[in-house]
């Protein structure tokens, strides 16, 4: 058995994700007929042609008044993909489902034998002074707020969540959340947190402690506005020709969606453990291994301040040094999030 002095991280480590989340898909319909899911309507991407004007920041060379006029005279012509409720429905719903799997310490993928078990030693530490009670509540709270429908959630007039518990087809249990009534900020559990907030919590902590099977489904109702926009995901083309498209947005067989993988980064939006010195307090972000922010283009979680995921996890299985107690959270949250973190080479 190697020692600590000897032991290194294995080349080849990689775990899979234990938040499995589907597509999901999009639908409209009335918010007083959210109790019929099954009788509401997809929602079609269609495409439309739009004549739009320059707008864009010119540079020096350009912003002569001569040359700015023959731009303005030339039309920004472009074919957008949109997606939009019917005149006749006021409410979009979203719906999805998501499966809580064991074995967060486990890698799916490790050619050293040693270092696994150290690995394995290290997580069945962490279960046994902390479980998965704190992260399974940050990520109930991230269902009950409806995070996960991004820019579906702001402006709306009425946002409800409805979580069911699935078993063979059937739904064992169920809770509905008043989605704008829970904060976005404040994840932790107390007093003041939606019925069934616990219970739900409950659940997902039984799923990754492997205790029992759990299938949720999702279904979000966002009040906007009879013909209002509705916004999935847009796909990200990298071989794009001339006269395509400049938006396209994901569907499946024509009905609007979102990706799992940006379900997925609302759901682990769970870290509020970064270090303070990072900058303005962003409250929580996803959980990521260098903490980044894309839309920021910033990372919270630097490895100079061994504040990243490699540091605090090279620390903690190599040289048995346990991080402080919410970056151990932030570890283990970063193991179910999964990836491939082996050695580099």
């Amino acid at each position: 058995m190697a020692n600590k002095d000897t032991l290194k991280t294995a080349s080849v480590l990689a775990f899979e994700r234990k938040l499995d989340v589907s597509d999901a898909l999009m639908f409209a319909g009335n918010w007083e007929r959210r109790d019929e899911p099954e009788s509401w309507k997809s929602i079609e991407v269609r495409e439309k042609s739009v004549r739009g004007t320059i707008s864009n920041r010119l540079k020096t060379k350009d912003q002569d008044p001569a040359k700015l006029d023959a731009a303005i005279e030339n039309p920004n012509l472009q074919t957008v993909d949109v997606a939009t409720l019917p005149s006749d429905s006021d409410t979009l719903m979203v719906r999805f489902t998501l499966r809580v799997l064991a074995g967060a310490g486990t890698p799916s993928a490790c050619n050293n034998a040693e270092y696994q078990a150290r690995l394995k030693a290290t997580v069945d530490g962490y279960i046994s002074t902390h479980g998965f009670g704190t992260l399974a509540q940050r990520y109930a709270a991230n269902l009950a707020n409806g995070r996960f429908l991004w820019r579906n959630r702001f402006g709306a007039e009425q946002v409800e969540v409805h979580v069911r518990a699935l078993s063979k087809g059937d739904v064992q249990q169920s809770w509905a959340f008043d989605a704008l009534a829970s904060s976005l900020r404040d994840l932790t559990t107390g007093g003041d947190n939606p019925k069934g907030l616990e219970e739900l919590s409950g659940y997902i902590e039984q799923g990754l402690a492997g205790q029992q099977h759990v299938l949720l489904e999702v279904l979000a109702f966002s009040r906007i506005g009879s013909g209002q926009e509705v916004f999935p995901s847009q796909e990200l083309i990298l071989d794009r020709g001339r006269g395509d498209k400049s938006r396209t947005l994901y569907h499946v067989n024509k009905t609007a969606g979102i990706h799992s993988q940006k379900l997925g980064n609302a759901i682990r939006t769970v870290d509020t453990w970064y270090p303070e010195d990072a900058g303005e307090d962003m409250g929580p972000i996803a959980v990521e291994p260098y903490g980044s922010v894309t839309t920021q283009g910033r990372a919270y979680r630097q490895p100079k301040q061994n504040a990243d995921f490699y540091s605090l996890l090279d620390r903690w299985v190599l040289k048995d040094e346990a991080p402080e107690e919410g970056n151990q959270h932030f570890v283990i949250a970063t193991l179910i999030r999964g990836g491939v973190f082996g050695e580099a080479g």
